[in-house]
């Protein structure tokens, strides 16, 4: 199961031959696993059609590649061990066998209520092992499953329901993140007032909290898995079938519900991960990310479930009880592969340097960072503190759209630098473009970040709207993807993500649209207009700024923020809540309307000396009174 590559040489090697013949290399990989039919076709199509696939008549089902083959060598290895909320509620521990059978239970559950293959379940669900059994019983039985992050709003839960036109909605009573609980029964049950299509709810208990309860809807889990047969025949997919959908934020204020398909997916997930992280069997590995983002399908279930390893699903926060949380739980499992946020590592920067060194951190052997750049202060931090020097540090930069690591260290093989994402992965070709379409070549050069060839795990389309996926990735520069990064490219040829170059923000890792927080706030009634933009934020990575115009004059501006981000959490999730406000007389706009978010983007982070011209906007003295204005 170990990498293929081991020096650094191999790997400049192994990844000539990958572009020169991609087929080729992702046709070894495949072969790796457990087929009914070997495909006609390793690959088709082009980026200029949008009509991508990879191992074309080839027939499979992951889970049996995720759990099924482990069984006879590794039944009795922990697959998962859980760890709660709160520290102190008793260990519990999935072997493959275990989660096998449960999954296989939960899969004749599905088909019981009348779930099929292509059919679309919606899962809204507290990390807990229910989380990936939900997720491995759909995929087992060919429902396209489309996990909701569990702090996303009613309204959130509602649009994704609807865009997917999902039947089943599985959920907790709650769940408790910290000290906080979070009723998503309660939010669920909301969501659904507008989601008539949703004929079941399977509800799984977790804190007994009192809930709702509409009979003939609403199913516990414990009562439908009581009786379930342990037996269970996966569908037989094609490779190209959907796996799941997953909604990204995107510069128009509708999410995009991302496809991701059987086999080019698995082949990816399962090769990146080994690479990138250098894993063996003996190994321990956590991401701490959450299922309901791309990190937590490809990297805490479905990745390393192929690759046979014991991970972790994490319940809590960083910060509960403690901030010594992250290295407990390492010391307590004796992690060795260990995958985080840069936000995680700034805000635990921050606290008394003895919640780190109370902790025997002596079996950690890999480092990674995933969601957004990583600074050097705190890549620093990482190495020095929580690595000891030792442990190398992977920078990986990837998407929702790609399935996978895309720029990566590869753990001990590729030299490092802080804040960099290094080199391409085998397989992957990256380009930087200028704004006229023209590819910037050499190094120590700047641009927009494309890639030039099809891989296995990226996105097949945007569900129910190939016009959205071919204008978003595909249009801009015809021939490439089009990544929305901007990115530099060193002396070295390495690759460093500036950000976004389009309206999207990257806030803890995580992807909010401008577009979808401005038309949360435009529902306050004394809001006329509102811009969003980003800042330096020096723990979220980027902060949310909001300027906006109102229809009154706003007495208590405190109270009025609260109003802003109830609003917003409302509507969107508590993540999107504008970490500042600044109500103006008018916004910085052009003869034909546009706002010029150039100009607050600098106002914002205090860059007021550059502005650059200013004299395209229709009232070019709103700037100044926006620079002597007040934030809130």
């Amino acid at each position: 199961m170990q990498s293929d590559i081991t020096s650094f040489d191999e790997y400049k090697k192994v990844h000539q031959q990958s572009i020169t013949d991609k087929e080729a290399y992702w046709e070894q990989k495949a072969e790796t696993f457990d087929w009914h039919r070997k495909w006609d076709k390793v690959h088709s199509g082009s980026f200029e059609d949008g009509n991508v696939k990879w191992f074309e008549g080839g027939k499979l089902n992951i889970t049996e590649n995720c759990l099924d083959r482990h069984l006879d060598e590794h039944g009795d290895k922990v697959a998962f061990h859980f760890e709660a909320n709160d520290p102190d509620e008793g260990p519990r521990n999935l072997t493959y066998s275990e989660l096998h059978e449960e999954v296989c239970k939960f899969a004749n559950v599905l088909e019981s209520k009348g779930v099929g293959k292509g059919d679309r379940v919606a899962i809204y669900m507290a990390m807990t092992p229910e989380i990936a059994i939900a997720t491995l019983a759909c995929a087992r039985i060919g429902a396209v499953h489309s996990i909701v992050f569990a702090g996303f709003s009613a309204q959130s839960l509602a649009d994704r329901i609807q865009d997917c036109d999902a039947e089943m909605l599985i959920t907790n009573d709650g769940l408790e993140r910290g000290t906080k609980l979070v009723p998503l029964k309660e939010i669920s049950d909301k969501a659904l007032q507008s989601c008539p299509m949703v004929n079941d709810v399977i509800v799984c208990q977790r804190v007994g909290n009192d809930i709702d309860w509409e009979e003939g809807r609403d199913e516990w889990w414990h009562d439908l898995m009581a009786n379930a047969s342990a037996d269970h025949e996966a569908e037989v997919m094609e490779a190209e079938d959907p796996l799941f959908i997953l909604y990204t934020s995107g510069s128009t204020g509708k999410p995009k519900g991302q496809v991701h398909t059987c086999g080019g997916y698995m082949t990816y997930v399962s090769s990146t991960l080994k690479n990138v992280f250098q894993v063996g069997q003996d190994d321990v590995y956590w991401c701490t990310a959450d299922a309901g983002w791309i990190t937590g399908h490809s990297y805490i279930i479905y990745g390393p479930l192929l690759n046979g390893l014991t991970g972790i699903i994490f319940e809590s926060t960083p910060m509960h009880p403690n901030p010594g949380r992250l290295w407990q739980v390492c010391e307590k499992y004796e992690v060795t592969h260990f995958y985080t946020s840069p936000t995680a590592i700034r805000a635990l920067m921050k606290e008394d340097i003895s919640y780190v060194r109370d902790c025997d951190l002596s079996s950690l052997e890999v480092l990674g960072t995933v969601g957004e750049p990583i600074n050097e202060e705190a890549w620093h931090w990482y190495d020095e503190e929580i690595g000891n020097g030792n442990c190398p540090i992977v920078d990986t930069w990837w998407q929702t759209e790609t399935g996978g690591m895309m720029i990566s260290p590869m753990a001990g093989i590729t030299p490092t630098k802080p804040g960099y994402a290094t080199l391409p992965l085998p397989g992957i070709e990256p380009a930087l473009m200028d704004e006229d379409g023209n590819e910037i070549e050499g190094n120590d050069v700047q641009g927009n970040l494309v890639i030039k060839q099809p891989w296995p795990g990226m996105t097949r389309g945007v569900w129910g709207n190939h016009e959205r996926y071919m204008n978003t990735y595909f249009n801009k520069y015809p021939g490439y993807y089009f990544t929305g990064d901007g990115c530099r490219r060193d002396e070295d040829g390495y690759y460093r993500i500036t950000g976004r170059v389009d309206d999207v923000l990257n806030v803890s890792g995580h992807r909010l649209g401008t577009a979808e927080i401005e038309n949360a706030i435009d529902e306050h009634n004394k809001v006329v207009e509102a811009a969003i933009v980003g800042y330096p934020h020096d723990v979220k990575g980027e902060g949310v700024f909001a300027f906006m115009t109102c229809n009154s004059e706003i007495a208590d501006p405190e109270a009025f923020k609260k109003e802003i981000d109830d609003l917003v959490a409302k509507i969107i999730s508590p993540i999107a809540k504008p970490d500042k406000i600044q109500i103006v007389q008018g916004l910085p706009k052009t003869r034909s309307g546009k706002i010029m978010r150039r100009i607050l983007r600098k106002i914002a982070a205090g860059e007021t000396d550059d502005l650059g011209d200013t004299s395209t906007l229709v009232d070019p003295s709103v700037v100044d009174d926006i620079i002597d204005g007040q934030a809130y």
